[in-house]
């Protein structure tokens, strides 16, 4: 990069996830980021004031992918049984898909998700609001029963039943030869309970 003028955030997380996937979490450093975009440490600071904050970012950009990804289920179309299924379907192939598709940099990544637990915590947060929406369009399409206490309660319900199909610390289990059945079976069994 020729004049530090130019540089972004976007464009020192990009870098950074660059040298996290050359380095790995324990030896990548804010100098390795700096070296990479050809300008000083001070410049990465300028816009990150710790390593921890910028860790957190890059962590927080790789988890807003999925929302992104996931969003147009939860836009009115198709009936909202048909959304739900699209989207817990979609969730489990972007994780499947970052598990296996490249291991080094979702090992990476499960180090700084450890650090950054706030971050976690708000990325669930964001996709239980997605299912929630899903399943309120739902009721109002009388499809699903009202929920029990609301419908932010019953989303996190439907999110930790399906945890197994989602949480990457079940990662190992998503190329077994069963999981394709088992996540059809769960997920059945989820529009089941749902249904009005």
């Amino acid at each position: 990069m020729a004049a530090t003028e130019t540089l972004t955030a976007e464009r020192i997380l990009e870098a950074t996830e660059e040298v996290l996937r050359r380095y790995g979490p324990a030896k990548a450093t804010v100098v390795d980021v700096a070296r990479v975009l050809g300008v000083s440490h001070g410049s990465v600071y300028r816009h990150f004031r710790t390593k921890a904050a910028l860790r957190e970012a890059v962590t927080e950009r790789w988890l807003e992918r999925t929302i992104v990804a996931l969003r147009p289920h939860v836009e009115a179309g198709e009936p909202a049984d048909e959304r739900l299924t699209g989207w817990l379907t979609a969730l489990f192939t972007l994780k499947r898909r970052k598990a296996g598709g490249d291991p080094e940099l979702m090992a990476t990544f499960q180090v700084l998700i450890g650090e950054n637990s706030a971050v976690v915590d708000r990325h669930e947060e964001h996709l239980v609001e997605q299912i929630a929406r899903i399943l309120e369009d739902g009721h109002g399409e009388g499809l699903f029963a009202a929920p029990e206490r609301d419908f932010g309660t019953t989303a996190r319900a439907v999110f930790d039943a399906t945890d197994r199909f989602h949480n990457p610390a079940h990662a190992a289990d998503w190329s077994a030869p069963d999981v394709e059945d088992a996540f059809t079976a769960i997920v059945s069994l989820v529009q089941r309970a749902l249904r009005a």
